[in-house]
């Protein structure tokens, strides 16, 4: 194990028990005295959180800077991935993949679900440098940014350095490294691949995008959705999907731009979740809310879109009540763990949603 590999409790972990790491034991370490706890506590003092440098989990991977994908910048590491579970939760065998930053707020959650939950480093920065050729060229860039498939011609991403290759080398070393956490299971007995059907997809806006766009291709447990999918100048979102529609699960705040600009209510919509229930709003509605996959919020974010934008993951910009905890501590527990079988009720397209974008806008 390298020294930049490095389980803790909490944000922070001592300097001992980081040497026992390196001497290849298995250690938790507790909070220093003054340390933030979390909002509100989830899990235990067994909670395990474990980070890594893809480039040193797999010597085949490679940075890509002409799509700023890259391993260090300005002598930081870049490619920094992480992992969490709590072993002493009852596991309901499944794994989050996040496709988004790491968010130790989420993971602990997650965690207290009974889910495992990793984070990749992914290319992901493209969107800002590629401009789209055509209403399918971002859905392309996304496939084979995530499974390594030659889809598109404005980049070229190999199968190490996709989305599923690093997910599938991060297992492989945390079932040697960790096996307490018990990661062997999302593995195939060869090693060689993902258990896919065990796993939960998720991100949030680019990331819930590329989400998405995956489990288009591959099939997965489910797909959560936080403020997106996005590409509303693209058609992607209306081809098959080896995913079963009941499992793509939706949560955006109304004064994000991208649902007033009509960006996520159209990818609802040509994803076919309206077929599994209407427009729930989680400020009315308390939960199993209806069953439905298309959730939305108007909590107060101070009339600030970029805040409601991130204001459905949890973190500081996320709404509490006048107890101090989070508003929709319900809707991400529906979110991830509500029995797929369970729908609500069809519910027509809203001639109101924009469908029709100029391409690159």
């Amino acid at each position: 194990m390298t020294a930049s590999a490095m389980v803790s409790y909490g944000r922070f972990c001592s300097s001992a028990r980081l040497a026992l790491l390196l001497l290849g034991s298995f250690a938790a370490c507790v909070a220093p005295p003054g340390a933030r706890a979390a909002e509100p506590a989830v899990v235990g003092p067994s909670w395990l959180h474990v980070q890594a440098r893809a480039s040193e989990l797999d010597p085949r991977a490679k940075p890509h800077p002409e799509i700023d994908f890259v391993f260090e910048k300005d002598g930081k590491p870049e490619d920094v991935e992480h992992a969490s579970v709590d072993p002493q939760i009852t596991s309901r065998g499944r794994l989050v993949v996040w496709l988004m930053g790491y968010n130790q707020d989420l993971f602990k959650r997650l965690n207290s679900y009974g889910l495992h939950a990793v984070q990749p480093h992914y290319a992901n920065k493209w969107f800002g440098i590629l401009k789209p050729t055509d209403r399918l060229a971002r859905g392309n860039v996304r496939l084979e940014a995530s499974t390594g498939e030659n889809a598109s011609d404005q980049v070229e991403i190999p199968t190490p350095d996709s989305m599923m290759e690093r997910v599938r080398a991060m297992l492989h070393w945390l079932a040697k490294t960790q096996p307490q956490g018990k990661w062997k299971q999302f593995l195939t007995p060869e090693g060689d691949k993902v258990r896919w059907e065990k796993v939960i997809i998720a991100g949030a806006s680019h990331g819930a995008t590329t989400a998405a766009r995956f489990a288009q291709r591959v099939k997965v447990d489910r797909v959560v959705m936080l403020c997106g999918p996005r590409d509303q100048d693209q058609d992607w979102q209306k081809g098959p999907s080896e995913t079963p529609g009941d499992r793509y699960f939706g949560f955006s705040h109304v004064l994000d731009g991208g649902w007033s600009g009509d960006h996520y209510c159209r990818s609802w919509e040509l994803l076919g979740m309206n077929a599994y229930g209407p427009i729930i709003n989680v400020d009315d509605v308390p939960a199993p809310f209806g069953n439905s996959r298309r959730l939305i919020t108007a909590a107060d974010v101070g009339g600030d879109a970029n805040k409601a934008h991130s204001a459905v993951q949890p973190g500081k910009g996320s709404p509490k009540n006048s107890k101090g905890e989070f508003l929709y501590e319900p809707v991400w527990k529906y979110l991830f763990t509500h029995p797929v079988a369970k729908v609500g009720e069809a519910s027509p397209t809203d001639p109101g949603c924009q469908q029709e974008h100029p391409l690159g806008k």
